[in-house]
């Protein structure tokens, strides 16, 4: 039975800690699951998208409670954009399905809030999605934007990304998605052996999984995996050209520099799955704190 709803922005507001200034409406669990996890499914692409459709018949066929909440359209690039507007339409086409119109953060603040109301998923998965979500690409994905939206909640959450450092052929990266899913069914089941009676991961932080394009069909091995970080460099660079009416024509290359060494794109471009611990603060470590410190020693208003 297909429903639309439309909420106010302010039913979303209400779990939104950092807007809201109260407490986010679902409360992570404390410890995981001994069987099967009920698992929050979203994505950039869209809910209809290969990637997050091959990931519900995977994560589903190992036994796991899985529901996709998910961006009505194509959402790549929104990165942690969410409540932009006064209201938000969301689609329950099919059972286990929701389709919300807006951001993969909205899509997540939904599925907490209301689809899974007062009872949090034990994890948000976000993709997989076409193409890398390494380095700079990282930090404006809507994939790795909607586990940050979980994180924000307190729910454990992984984004996963299949792709190179160069965008390889589409049918090619949907091919790589069963090797990337494959992958992420280990990743839960590893997760969760090693909390027994704690939490899936430590308060606070997600993972960023980049899997590679391996051979010429995409359904190749990877040669291992990385623990990584995020690679400082932006990847893409714009290109603009003044029309001369107002307008300025865009393009964007890549521009891929030496990869640092232990970071996302060096596993990447070297065939391995690159896993990166992430937060959702934007703090940094003490060092860089001691740094801001001796740089405002003296200052006044």
């Amino acid at each position: 039975m297909r429903r639309t709803r439309v909420l106010p922005l302010a039913a979303l507001l209400l779990c939104t800690p950092a807007l809201a200034g109260t407490a986010p409406a679902a409360a992570a669990p404390q410890t995981a699951p001994a069987g099967p996890l009920r698992i929050l499914l979203t994505n950039d692409d869209g809910y209809d998208a290969p990637g997050i459709r091959k990931a519900f018949e995977r994560l589903t066929a190992a036994g796991h409670d899985v529901t996709i909440v998910a961006p009505l359209t194509n959402q790549s690039g929104t990165g942690t954009k969410m409540l932009s507007g006064p209201s938000i339409t969301v689609k329950h086409p099919e059972p286990k399905v929701w389709a919300v119109d807006g951001t993969p953060g909205d899509s997540v603040a939904f599925g907490l809030a209301e689809v899974f109301a007062g009872d949090a998923p034990d994890l948000v998965v976000s993709g997989t999605n076409f193409g890398p979500n390494v380095a700079g690409l990282a930090t404006h994905s809507g994939t790795v934007g909607g586990a940050v939206a979980a994180l924000e909640h307190g729910v454990p959450a992984i984004a996963l990304s299949t792709g190179g450092v160069t965008a390889p052929d589409p049918v090619t990266t949907v091919n790589a998605m069963g090797p990337t899913l494959d992958f992420a069914v280990k990743l839960i089941d590893r997760l969760r052996s090693r909390a027994r009676s704690g939490p899936l991961l430590p308060e606070g932080v997600g993972l960023n999984v980049n899997h590679p394009v391996v051979g010429a069909d995409g359904r190749g091995t990877a040669a291992g995996v990385s623990s990584t970080f995020q690679d400082a460099q932006t990847l893409l660079e714009p290109d603009f050209t003044d029309a001369g009416d107002g307008t300025w024509k865009v393009t964007v290359k890549v521009d891929l520099r030496p990869a640092a060494k232990g970071s996302d794109v060096e596993a990447v471009a070297a065939g391995r799955i690159a896993v990166s611990p992430m937060n959702a603060d934007w703090n940094t470590g003490p060092v860089d704190r001691a740094v801001t410190s001796v740089l405002i020693a003296g200052l006044r208003p």
